[in-house]
């Protein structure tokens, strides 16, 4: 499992933070960053929170469901992902954006166990224990 933009802001640092938002944020748009944030939006759904979180980087905005985590089978990301892909041209790994555009910017199926899998993954990197 890879946690996709795993910032020290949205993440518990058990999962390994790749720094602060800030740095990842971007000028301009990415070519393809409507398909990616589609990508995004289309995951399959690990936990759903009914929650609404607030932009971590200062804006009045805030999203609904943004805690909640998606995958693709190989990569897990948070519900509000697509949010700062969008609204601040945030750079994602060169390696995610090629898993998405080989697949077509469709997420492929991803079997119940596999989920699972991820699942408890997620769990033991949120675990204090």
């Amino acid at each position: 499992m890879k946690v996709l933009a795993c910032h020290e802001e949205t993440w518990p640092m058990a999962a390994g933070s790749v720094g602060s938002i800030r740095h990842a944020v971007t000028g301009a748009p990415a070519p393809d960053e409507q398909e990616v944030a589609g990508y995004l939006r289309g995951g399959h759904v690990l936990f759903a929170s009914m929650g609404v979180v607030n932009d971590v980087l200062g804006s009045d905005e805030s999203v609904v469901g943004g805690g909640s985590l998606f995958t693709d089978g190989e990569w897990v990301w948070r519900g509000d992902l697509s949010f700062y892909v969008t609204t601040y041209h945030l750079a994602l790994p060169d390696q995610f954006i090629g898993r998405a555009r080989a697949a077509g910017f469709q997420v492929p199926a991803v079997g119940q166990e596999r989920l699972r899998e991820l699942t408890d993954a997620v769990q033991a990197l949120r675990s204090t224990k």
